[in-house]
């Protein structure tokens, strides 16, 4: 094992750590609360034949939307398909890395890119899975493999999911993490827009995937430009409050430091969030349509099974007792 891997790990564990602290309590990537609003909304741009299988289960789709979130505690090797630290490869990493990834190991080692995360690569191995289940009719895995994938392509809309700097760490701005893709959308996304239109055919799936990454990681320098200038401004004073969550009380980013940085983004998260569905819709159509555009009416009455239900309640308690036991550990 390269001491690449050993690294990206230890860090990426150090992640889950501040993310407790200074995330609000959300979760990790966009926030549980935006990965269900942006499944539930990529729904909506659905073509007829697919509308009406996805509608009836929207529920489990937008539910759903943060499996791969809670997997990370329990799973080997699932951090890594949330990101990718295109700054560790270099300054022309983002026009020079494979965006294949049999080409990209045989120029880096599978540890290292696992390493340093995987998440374009990744969208393209669960829609060939999903269009393997659209095949088969298999609907509990078109539901499973849809509600990952659209957390997947959401999370590569994510500009800090594409740098080694994923929390401020090294610039002195930790907690930005949770501070652009928690609370942005829980204050401010009920003024967006999710107009989207329908969604299209993809040609090439996999470039879009890296279209996506390529435009987050294009807009880092104002995520870290904007927040430090308007720090300076505030001062710590003024930058944070206290509000409360349930039966604790916890520091968080103030209203009006947030309002200043999200005027400050001019539309940056309402684009990314917007990117992030009709993204989604365009995957899960593809992958209907290369199936051959299987007949999705007669899978509508799909329930699960008692098992399945059991199967989805322990992933669910194996979660909160890990988030719990993180953040007793952390204090």
């Amino acid at each position: 094992m390269s001491e690449y891997y050993i690294t990206g790990i230890m860090r990426k564990g150090l992640l889950c750590v501040l993310l407790l602290l200074f995330a609000n309590g959300t979760g990790w990537t966009w926030g549980f609360y935006a990965h269900q609003k942006i499944n539930r909304l990529a729904v909506f741009t659905l073509p007829e034949e697919m509308i009406g299988f996805y509608k009836h289960h929207i529920r489990y789709l937008t539910e759903n939307a943060v499996n791969p979130d809670r997997r990370r505690y329990a799973v080997e090797g699932e951090a890594a398909k949330h990101y990718i630290d295109l700054d560790v490869y270099g300054d022309s990493a983002l026009y020079t890395l494979p965006r294949y990834w049999k080409a990209a190991v045989a120029i880096h080692s599978e540890d290292t890119l696992k390493a340093y995360g995987i998440v374009p690569w990744n969208i393209d191995k669960v829609r060939y899975q999903l269009t393997n289940a659209f095949l088969k009719k298999d609907v509990k895995n078109i539901l499973r493999l849809s509600a990952d994938l659209g957390h997947y392509i959401g999370d590569a809309h994510v500009p800090l999911h594409t740098t080694e700097n994923y929390n401020g760490q090294l610039t002195g701005q930790v907690g930005i993490h949770g501070f652009w893709e928690s609370r942005m959308p829980e204050l401010y996304s009920g003024q967006y827009d999710f107009f989207i239109g329908r969604a299209s055919y993809l040609k090439e799936p996999q470039m879009e995937a890296w279209k996506a990454i390529v435009s987050a990681h294009c807009a880092l320098d104002t995520v870290f430009a904007e927040e430090r200038r308007i720090s300076t401004e505030f001062g710590t004073d003024k930058k944070y409050s206290y509000e409360t969550r349930g039966a604790t009380t916890v520091r968080v980013y103030s209203k009006d430091f947030s309002l200043a940085y999200h005027k400050a983004l001019h539309g940056m998260v309402e684009r990314q969030m917007r990117s992030s569905i009709k993204m989604i819709g365009n995957f899960w159509y593809t992958c209907w349509v290369d199936a051959g555009q299987p007949d999705l009416n007669g899978l509508i009455a799909y329930e699960p099974t008692k098992e399945e239900l059991e199967e989805r309640q322990r992933e669910i308690d194996s979660w909160k007792r890990k988030h719990i036991e993180g953040r007793d550990h952390d204090g």
